[in-house]
């Protein structure tokens, strides 16, 4: 059974290893996620499991309708499973991110950063032309796109257009530490899109679920459980200044 959990992209930071060596990694906020639908053969031509990932206040009609009042959610992905395992998964189920663990292997898929209307040089590594012998406001132009005997432009011809934007899938990546009580998994390399972007983490190994309430309190992210947790000792440290004063 594979292992998976919806993520937030955080900045890139360094770990040492035992013997000194530094490893770029990537920290993400995985989790936590809470199973929001069951899909099955019968009734949708396939087995795959819907995760509810991030918060989010206002949701239409129909995807409170759906939810169940399970949570406010921002993101809901799915993930593709065996018939076995589907029998080991219910809606309402909490994934942590104590799934993971050091050392396992993993792929990423996430949202490259878009880069806008880019030239060919920038977006497929042409060399341009050269700066002499008749080429004046030439450099970095295309050249020659074909011959005119089909008299159009053939599919797959390298040209100027939009560049990035797309689904990037990284394989081989390797879990470098985890941090349960944040829900932060550190993972060694760089990971595609922009900071606070949704990342898919997919790992081999069985998944470690947990019971969760309809209560929607108790499914805030991290983040928003770490903010609370500032929020709570800054009043409670102002308090305590005024029963002193």
């Amino acid at each position: 059974m594979a292992k998976f959990i919806l993520a937030e992209k955080k900045e890139m930071t360094q770990k040492f290893a035992a013997d000194g060596r530094v490893i770029p990694v990537t920290k993400v906020i995985a989790g936590p996620c809470v199973v929001t639908q069951i899909k099955s053969q019968e009734q949708d031509g396939y087995f795959a499991v819907q995760l509810g990932f991030g918060s989010k206040k206002d949701l239409s009609k129909s995807i409170q309708g759906h939810l169940k009042n399970l949570g406010n959610f921002r993101y809901l992905k799915e993930f593709r499973i065996s018939a076995q395992d589907v029998k080991k998964i219910k809606v309402g189920d909490r994934l942590n991110a104590r799934i993971f663990k050091a050392g396992d292997a993993i792929e990423v898929i996430g949202y490259a950063k878009g880069r806008g209307f880019q030239g060919v040089v920038k977006r497929h590594g042409f060399s341009g032309s050269p700066a002499t012998h008749g080429h004046k406001d030439q450099l970095r132009m295309p050249g020659s796109i074909g011959s005119t005997g089909p008299q159009h432009v053939l599919k797959g011809v390298r040209m100027a257009g939009r560049m990035g934007g797309g689904q990037v899938t990284i394989k081989n990546l390797e879990v470098i530490e985890v941090n349960q009580e944040a829900s932060e998994l550190y993972i060694k390399g760089a990971l595609p899109g922009a900071r606070n972007s949704l990342l898919l983490i997919i790992g081999a190994g069985d998944l470690a679920l947990e019971e969760v309430s309809q209560n929607k309190a108790e499914i805030k992210p991290a983040a928003e459980l770490e903010q609370n947790n500032q929020e709570i000792s800054q009043s409670t440290s102002k308090s305590n200044e005024q029963i002193v004063a």
